[in-house]
């Protein structure tokens, strides 16, 4: 199963800047304001945060980076919400972990900005932290963080919020290194085998519960957690699955938004089969896209001119004999595979891609599994984070339409011939959510009557969700406004100044961007 890892990518990538810093420090910014609140947007003050339970956290930062941003303060608290909002009666509670960025420099403070990086899985804790390193770095603009505090938090059965945990390490490896072409019947047979003792593992543990991790369910805490900071109105900042969840939050509290930005659309009104297939395409195109840059550009890519065919001779080759790796590992074409869709999520990944197939036939396999455990968030320890427990437990309860396992295997041929890299393992990537045992609770598919202007993004070249979504999603709201970034890899914010100048004006001063409006890739 593909999932958006956006964030993860751009961690890692934030991570290596930090230490190329002199000193391993990050950017010190002189402070020029008082960081008290001020007006907001409309004249009148901004609550300053009614949660009582803030603690300081600055050692998050320190374990995820080394430090954190010496202009911001870390501080985190938890907001308990019923387990099923449907059902408050029981007093059964989940524990939404959040954590507020603020800039020492703040003032003119208008709100707080509520963050969710997608998955389903990502933890917003994480993703604010990263985020908090400055635009040099890949993180938020100043303009945004002087004047709002950010708001990252772990949805429900995610990370540091009650985690769901089901999957053993081991059927983690085994389902990322078979094969992503299930050819033969006997292979297909024991790939359903892995994922049926997968789910069926998740059921035992969680039974009934594991239909309270639906989106549905943690759009409603994200109304308890602006409650909780102070927000009279909402500032969210959605990435990738986050466009859906904050979606389904218009819907369900339109008049409740100040500004949301949606950026790499969820197309709600599609049927499972329907988004399983667009994104097959998504990243048949952006694979399609690393292929021309590498043919035109061959100084930088040593698979060159044919890097389709480069790829694709190194997982057959894999199939027969797997590169070994240090820890124990062998190369095989799963694990090739899931390199190569880690690689796509960023054009800057082109490039270590195409480095990791080149040495990987000179036997050496470090930078496929590097870009590998990148995306699966595998530790060097053999151990996994919950992300994908949670994105199953996440995505498979918003399901309900989910094709036979028979249609699966019929769609795998039919999807093999489209898209010849990609639509036969996002076929039977569908089969958890076939063979789930829990209940299910899709999330609603219509307008937010009564919500401000949405802000909804898209980049032409995102392989995870895919350019054609931004403006269905725009148009089912019914007050979604189309930001274009003509550029490759997964989502765009804050990725060129044409992009951070839109946004920013929007979540700041509340002008929505220029009908049409298109930014350049670079």
């Amino acid at each position: 199963m593909i999932v958006p890892r956006r964030l993860r990518l751009v961690a890692v990538l934030l991570f290596a800047a930090v230490l190329a810093v002199a000193g391993c420090t990050v950017p010190t910014f002189a402070p020029d304001g008082s960081g008290e609140a001020g007006p907001d947007a409309n004249g009148t003050v901004a609550p300053t945060g009614a949660a009582t339970d803030w603690r300081d956290c600055s050692d998050i930062p320190k374990s995820l980076i080394g430090r954190g941003a010496s202009n911001m303060t870390y501080d985190c608290a938890t907001v308990r919400v019923p387990r099923d909002w449907h059902d408050k009666t029981n007093g059964q509670t989940y524990g939404i972990a959040l954590i507020r960025v603020r800039s020492k420099t703040q003032s003119h403070r208008i709100g707080s900005l509520l963050i969710n990086p997608g998955g389903p899985g990502g933890s917003g804790i994480e993703t604010a932290v990263y985020l908090s390193y400055g635009e040099s770095l890949g993180g938020l603009p100043t303009a945004v963080t002087n004047q709002f505090d950010i708001i990252g938090f772990d949805p429900r059965g995610v990370g540091r919020s009650d985690p769901v945990k089901c999957i053993s390490d081991a059927d983690q490896d085994a389902t990322f290194a078979s094969p992503p072409d299930l050819v033969t019947q006997a292979q297909f047979n024991a790939f359903v085998a892995l994922n049926k003792r997968i789910v069926d593992g998740c059921g035992d543990k969680y039974g009934d519960q594991l239909v309270t991790f639906a989106t549905e369910q943690a759009a409603r805490d994200m109304d308890a957690i602006r409650q909780t900071v102070g927000d009279n109105k909402l500032n969210y900042l959605g990435f990738s699955y986050g466009t859906l969840l904050g979606a389904t939050y218009a819907q369900q509290f339109p008049t409740d938004i100040r500004a949301m930005v949606l950026d790499g659309a969820i197309d709600p009104k599609q049927t499972f089969v329907q988004s399983s297939e667009l994104q097959a395409k998504g990243f048949e195109r952006a694979f399609t896209n690393f292929g021309n840059w590498c043919k035109a550009t061959p100084a930088k890519c040593p698979i060159a001119p044919d890097a389709r065919k480069a790829v694709t001779d190194a997982m057959a080759a894999a199939e027969k004999n797997p590169v070994p790796y240090s820890d124990g590992r062998k190369a095989t074409s799963g694990w090739i595979f899931l390199a190569v869709i880690s690689s796509l999520y960023t054009e800057t990944g082109w490039t270590a891609l195409a480095a990791a197939v080149s040495t990987l036939k000179e036997g050496n396999a470090k930078g496929i599994f590097t870009l590998a455990d990148q995306y699966a968030d595998r530790k060097s320890d053999g151990t996994y984070s919950n992300l994908f427990d949670a994105n199953l437990a996440v995505n498979c309860s918003d399901t309900k339409d989910v094709p036979s396992v028979a249609e699966i295997r019929q769609l795998q041929g039919e999807w093999r011939k489209k898209y010849p890299l990609f639509g036969a393992s996002l076929a039977t990537g569908m089969l958890p959510c076939t063979l789930w045992p829990g209940e299910r609770d899709p999330f609603p598919a219509g307008a937010a009557t009564g919500a401000p202007p949405i802000v909804v993004v898209g980049t032409t070249g995102d392989p995870a969700t895919p350019y054609e979504n931004t403006a269905a999603l725009a148009d089912m709201l019914g007050v979604g406004h189309v930001l274009t970034w003509e550029g490759e890899g997964h989502t765009a914010y804050p990725s060129t100044p044409c992009i951070v100048q839109a946004v920013d004006n929007y979540l700041i001063n509340l002008q929505v961007p220029a009908e049409g409006l298109r930014c350049p890739a670079k």
